[in-house]
């Protein structure tokens, strides 16, 4: 038998049938912490929008719904560490020399976001970073990244420039190298001082990362590639 207007009323506000006009909207009710859920995102899904925002979904059904609002619209990397403005990097002193690079000072690299590795080439620790740092200059270098090795030397025999030339060549260390024989930047930028350490400066100048020793290489290739991104926004 058909039901009247008044029972049928009556059973919607009970909840026990569903509204047979206008659009119905099902939310999931999780959120997804890879998801960028702010208002401004356009692409983001009726769940992960304001409630005053969401748009009724047509013709689709509940678990069809549940899984567009599980989809992520922006992948966030999840290794990317907190980068915190420091302030500005300490000034680059005077260096004996720069090893290959036609730069003659620090400044030449201005503009750029800078991965700062304060090493020495007889240094075990030191030398485990070296492929890391090299899958990281082939991912990034270019206009907008560089690696620069500020050799500081722990004992005599690696004070020579040649020295440390040959053991660039010999290990695929092919970014810019200070010679810093007098360890004047390795004893101003460091209050306590380590080999390795790296430091990550953005685009303007602030520090923004310090690693000392080895490990973290994929929080630091994504800290790069993150400020990378912030340096084009």
């Amino acid at each position: 038998m058909d039901m009247d207007r008044r029972q049928v009323i009556s059973l919607v506000s009970l909840g026990l049938v569903g509204a047979g006009v206008g659009g119905l909207v099902l939310t999931s009710g999780k959120d997804d912490d890879n998801v960028d859920a702010s208002p401004t995102d356009l692409n983001a899904s009726p769940s992960t929008q304001s409630r005053s925002s969401a748009t009724p979904v047509a013709n689709a059904s509940s678990a069809e719904i549940e899984t567009a609002a599980q989809t992520p619209t922006e992948i966030v990397d999840s290794n990317v560490p907190a980068l915190p403005n420091r302030g500005p990097h300490p000034e680059f002193l005077p260096v004996q020399q720069w090893l290959q690079t036609d730069a003659a000072s620090f400044d030449a690299f201005d503009g750029k976001v800078r991965a700062v590795q304060f090493w020495t080439f007889g240094c075990h620790n030191c030398q485990a970073t070296w492929p890391h740092l090299r899958e990281l200059h082939e991912t990034y270098a270019g206009e907008d990244f560089e690696i620069i090795g500020v050799h500081a030397p722990e004992f005599d025999f690696e004070r020579d420039p040649d020295s440390v030339a040959r053991a660039a060549e010999e290990n695929g260390v092919v970014w810019p190298i200070a010679i810093d024989n007098e360890k004047l930047n390795f004893r101003s930028w460091q209050e306590r001082r380590f080999w390795p350490r790296l430091f990550l400066i953005d685009a303007d100048g602030n520090v923004r990362y310090d690693k000392i020793g080895e490990g973290k290489y994929d929080e630091i290739s994504a800290a790069v590639g993150a400020l990378i991104t912030e340096s084009q926004a």
